[in-house]
């Protein structure tokens, strides 16, 4: 059997810029990943295959709180949810990182502050090829470096409202975004990118950005088809002795004097609490009883604004609006972010709106200008993943409305003052899954945390959990550049501590 330094569980972006990082420094990685690669194929852009048929979801199911079977909607394959993601690529505000005060409670404060992931921040966008321009953004926090590559230009429908926002005051700015338009690579900005995977491997994710180059060295190995049924501990539980894993239908145990799990926020809580074991009763790096708690997810509507006019645009996801990220005069708690989505398509809408007819959806789509609003859910210890007979549970009741309810407010009165009178909206918020983070989260406190701020379990020295789950807080931002961010801290610190 061969020997690694370190074995990662999960090929998202938090254990795949970790694997690469790892063997770019000489570290032997060996990376285990429960599902296989998503084929490069022409249904890769079929709105009836994602949408419809949902060919690339994983069939898994949840119980929620009242016991209820739902699909979670998970992706398990090679480079995770990124396949799927919209490329938004946001750098949390300074703020974020300190206590913060909501309209129905504080947001904590994390182990340490902006300025320490900064550095990190800047290398995770090289990484990722991200387009962007955040001089208009007032939230923006500094930076060290600028955007790799410009934004991505709006087409002129939709610079058309952007300056229609600005004569009433607001301050668009460009979405941050991982793709390889030019002068970067080939990316022909097409209208199935949010939500698709890539055909043509220009969409910059966890796969292309971390596995591939990881591969390259020829010091990381991928083992797929591997499921990671618990984590194995010594007698005392302060240590990790191997990862059991159901390979093809063949179980094997693997060890290396190193393990870090990045399976996301839901699937790692429920890898470390199926590990209890003598040495640990209740559960991996569980001492303090958080892990499965504190589960955040965002607080989203996504929000449709029409018009006479037929929206032409092909590439339509290139704006935001952070005005109302920290509040505003007449509501002085945090609201929330809004930015675009990709062009949305008549079948999309069909296919999650089922007594929608598909002509009434088509027109719809046709004369639509499509965002989303952001808002940030605060850590409550009852929403939390647990096991119930081996399967998921996942209990959530919704906080922090209210900043929501006045973001999704004030993008209405904005969309109607340019030009869009009618704009429907549709709540996300029902067994959501997509931003999941924090329930393993990290601290400065053993006893009210489950990692420090490296992402090292406190109970269990040699295992690391480096994905969403770390999260103390959800801010109002996509999580995936502060996971990657993060991930090149924590593995800068493996290197130092445990690899030197």
């Amino acid at each position: 059997m061969k020997e690694y330094d370190v074995i990662v569980v999960g090929s998202g972006v938090g254990g795949a810029i970790t694997a690469r990082r790892l063997a770019e420094k000489g570290a032997r990685v060996l990376v285990v990943e429960r599902g296989d690669f998503v084929p490069r194929e022409p249904e890769n852009w079929s709105v009836r295959s994602v949408f419809f048929e949902k060919k690339y979801k994983a069939k898994d199911s949840w119980l929620d709180g009242h016991g209820n079977s739902f699909d979670p909607g998970m992706f398990y394959n090679v480079g995770g949810s990124t396949k799927f993601y919209g490329g938004a690529m946001f750098r949390l505000r300074e703020r974020d990182f300190e206590d913060l005060a909501h309209k129905r409670g504080v947001s904590p404060a994390w182990p340490y502050r902006y300025a320490d992931l900064a550095p990190y921040y800047d290398k995770a966008e090289r990484i990722f090829g991200v387009h962007g321009d955040d001089r208009l953004d007032k939230s923006a926090p500094w930076r060290g470096t600028p955007f790799p590559y410009g934004p991505v230009n709006s087409e002129p429908i939709v610079e058309k409202m952007a300056e229609r926002f600005r004569r009433h005051g607001l301050s668009p700015s460009a979405l941050p975004l991982a793709v390889n338009a030019p002068p970067a690579g080939t990316c022909i900005l097409c209208r199935t990118c949010d939500g698709f995977p890539c055909q043509i491997a220009q969409k910059n994710d966890a796969e292309t950005c971390g596995v591939e180059p990881a591969l390259a060295t020829g010091r990381m190995d991928l083992m797929t088809h591997a499921f990671a049924r618990r984590l194995l501990t010594t007698a005392d539980g302060k240590r990790i002795t191997a990862v059991e894993v159901d390979h093809a239908g063949t179980v094997k145990q693997l060890s290396a004097p190193l393990f870090v799990v990045s399976c996301n926020a839901v699937n790692s809580a429920a890898l470390l609490l199926r590990s209890a074991d003598t040495g640990a009763p209740e559960g991996v790096a569980n001492s303090s009883d958080v892990v499965g708690r504190h589960y955040m997810v965002h607080n989203q509507t996504a929000l449709m604004g029409l018009s006479h006019r037929v929206n032409s645009t092909v590439f339509q996801k290139t704006l935001a609006i952070n005005d109302w990220y920290f509040g505003d005069d007449a509501f002085r708690w945090p609201m929330g972010q809004m930015q675009m989505l990709g062009k949305l398509q008549g079948g999309m809408l069909t296919a999650n709106v089922p007594y929608l007819p598909g002509f009434l959806g088509n027109r719809l789509a046709r004369h639509g200008m499509d965002w989303i609003g952001l808002s940030e859910d605060l850590p409550d210890p009852n929403n939390r993943v647990t096991l119930e007979g081996g399967r998921i549970m996942l209990s959530v009741t919704l906080n922090n409305m209210d900043g929501h309810i006045e973001l999704v407010r004030r993008m209405k009165q904005a969309l109607r003052k340019a030009g869009y009178p009618i704009v429907i909206t549709k709540s996300l918020v029902a067994h959501a899954t997509g931003h999941q983070c924090g329930t393993v989260r990290m601290g400065n406190d053993p006893a009210t945390s489950a990692l420090d701020s490296f992402c090292r379990a406190w109970d269990q020295q040699n295992l690391f959990v480096i994905d969403a789950s770390f999260l103390p807080s959800s801010a109002a931002v996509n999580p995936a550049l502060t996971i990657a961010a993060q991930a090149l801290r924590a593995a800068d610190h493996m290197l130092a501590s445990d690899l030197a």
